[in-house]
């Protein structure tokens, strides 16, 4: 906690809040810190004129300082089944996911951000919002411990969640979503409603590592594989050239979210849960501009 002290959530856009937080705003607004000055129009406040620079040079100008405002932090947390995945259990992408999510709240939170936090399986299932300072961050770390995969089976469908959240979320902000993006709708097509110009939007795409290596998840012979989330099956007889396809078919599904993202103006970022947590947030995540 110490160390996320000295953090704060970035955004690559200027993003106007409604609240004074700690954020220096790149807009000029009213504040006590002292930015530039612009020439006098017929219609300013003539109380923003410096008299002393009007002494000296016999021109008007204003004064302008730097704005100060909050910034909105939206978290968007994939609770389906296929999340509740990865062995040891430190490997989990939901356990996983959900540190990054109480990690990066509390990034919000602590620099007096607004953070609303979603869960989501085949819709936005639960919600809190507008937390703010650091006494919520218990009933955020409640929240994100309460987070469970649903007990019956159903298909993700992001291009719902995404299209719920932006009818929710109208405010300016950031917005972070985490996944492992094993969604079988049209990704580019949910990605469209987060395309809006109040949306700073980063996807952090997690995965197991038995997923990015079958072998090290022990998957040999011949096996029935069931989906996790729809229950279709499919039967395979595990051979090297099998894995090889299967790697190749990761590689391509990966590209696929990626370049989905880009098109939309979305940050792409990866990890896999082998990763160490710390050298996530203070490293990867600072490198990428998420947080700094």
């Amino acid at each position: 906690m110490h160390q996320l002290d000295r953090l704060d959530v970035l955004s690559r856009k200027i993003l106007q809040g409604k609240l004074h937080g700690e954020r220096r705003s790149k807009r000029k607004g009213q504040s006590i810190e002292f930015a530039d000055y612009r020439p006098y129009v017929v219609g300013d406040d003539l109380r923003r004129i410096d008299w002393n620079l009007y002494a000296r040079l016999d021109k008007l100008f204003l004064r302008l300082f730097l704005e100060e405002e909050d910034l909105s932090v939206s978290i968007l947390l994939d609770v389906s089944r296929s999340m509740d995945f990865g062995r040891p259990a430190e490997h989990n992408k939901l356990l996983y996911a959900k540190r990054v999510a109480a990690a990066l709240g509390y990034i919000g939170l602590v620099n007096l951000n607004r953070v609303h936090l979603y869960s989501f399986t085949h819709t936005l299932d639960h919600w809190i919002n507008n937390l703010r300072g650091r006494r919520p961050l218990p009933r955020l770390l409640r929240f994100l411990e309460d987070q469970a995969p649903p007990t019956e089976r159903v298909s993700g469908d992001l291009a719902n969640v995404c299209k719920r959240f932006a009818l929710l979320q109208r405010a300016k902000g950031v917005v972070i979503i985490i996944s492992d993006f094993l969604d079988k709708g049209d990704l580019a097509e949910a990605l469209k409603y987060l395309a809006a110009d109040r949306y700073d939007v980063f996807a952090l795409q997690l995965l197991a590592p038995e997923e990015l290596d079958p072998v090290k998840g022990h998957v040999i012979g011949d096996l029935r594989l069931r989906d996790i989330e729809d229950g279709d099956t499919a039967e395979v007889t595990i051979t090297p050239a099998l894995l090889k396809r299967y790697q190749t078919s990761l590689d391509a599904f990966r590209q696929r979210v990626r370049g989905a993202c880009l098109k939309r103006g979305i940050a792409y970022l990866f990890s896999d849960t082998r990763s160490g947590f710390q050298d996530l947030i203070l490293k990867y995540l600072r490198r990428r501009g998420l947080v700094g």
